[in-house]
C-alpha cells in the first residue's frame, strides 16, 4: 500500500483509492506510466477502467497523487525524525533507517518516481520537486547537527549521493529484506559520516 495519510476504511482495509494507487504503481513500475491503461489498473482491482473515474479524474492524476503523497509521506517522518529530543548521532540514524524501511517496503514507488516524474503535470511536479527539496534540507540539518564543520552544499551533496544508494533497492534484492535493511543503513551511514 502506498504510505497515505488517509485513514484505513473503518474494517482497517486499504480505502479503494489506495488499492488503485498500490496497484497503479505495481503496473507503472512493471510496464511504465505510458505503457498502462486505465483498463489494465481497473482488472489489478478487479472493477472496469471507467469505474477509476469515480475515484480519479485521469491516470495523470494518479501519477500525481501518488508522487505527491510518497514526497508528503517522507517529508513528514523526516521532520518528526529530527525534532525527537536526543542525541544527533541517533537522530540521524533514525533518519537513515526510515528512508531505508521506505524503499524496502515501497519499491514500486522508487522506480515509479525514478522513470515517471517528467509525466507529471507542471503544477504536480512542480509540488513534488518542491517537497523533495524541503526533505533534503531536512537531511542537511540532521547530517549538519552530527558533523557541525560540514557546509550545506557537501550536506546536500552527501544526502542526494546517500539517496541513490538508498533507493537502489529495486535493483538489489540478493539479500533478505532485514540484512539488506542493516546492509544499507550502514553503507549509508558510512558514506555521510566520510563526508567529514
Amino acid at each position: 500500500m502506498i504510505p497515505s495519510a488517509a485513514p484505513p476504511s473503518g474494517d482497517g482495509k486499504p480505502s479503494r483509492r489506495d488499492q488503485i494507487l498500490a496497484a497503479a504503481a505495481e503496473l507503472f513500475a512493471q510496464h511504465g506510466f505510458r505503457g498502462v491503461g486505465i483498463d489494465d489498473i481497473g482488472a489489478a482491482v478487479g472493477i472496469t477502467g471507467p469505474a477509476l473515474y469515480r475515484h480519479f479524474r485521469s491516470k495523470d492524476a494518479m501519477l500525481g497523487e501518488m508522487l505527491t503523497g510518497i514526497s508528503e509521506y517522507l517529508l513528514a517522518g523526516g521532520t518528526e525524525r529530527i525534532r525527537r529530543v536526543g542525541d544527533a548521532d541517533d537522530i540521524l540514524t533514525g533518519l537513515v533507517r526510515f528512508h531505508v524501511d521506505f524503499a524496502l517496503q515501497q519499491p514500486a514507488l522508487i522506480t515509479v518516481h525514478e522513470r515517471s516524474l517528467a509525466s507529471l503535470g507542471d503544477e504536480d511536479r512542480r509540488r513534488v520537486r518542491r517537497l523533495q527539496r524541503q526533505y533534503v534540507e531536512v537531511w542537511v540539518t540532521a547530517l549538519r547537527a552530527t558533523v557541525p564543520r560540514l557546509d550545506e552544499p557537501h550536506a546536500r551533496s552527501a544526502a542526494h549521493a546517500v539517496f541513490g544508494l538508498i533507493n537502489s533497492t529495486p535493483h538489489n534484492r540478493h539479500l533478505p529484506g532485514d540484512d539488506l535493511a542493516e546492509l544499507l543503513t550502514r553503507l549509508a551511514l558510512g558514506a555521510l559520516y566520510a563526508a567529514k
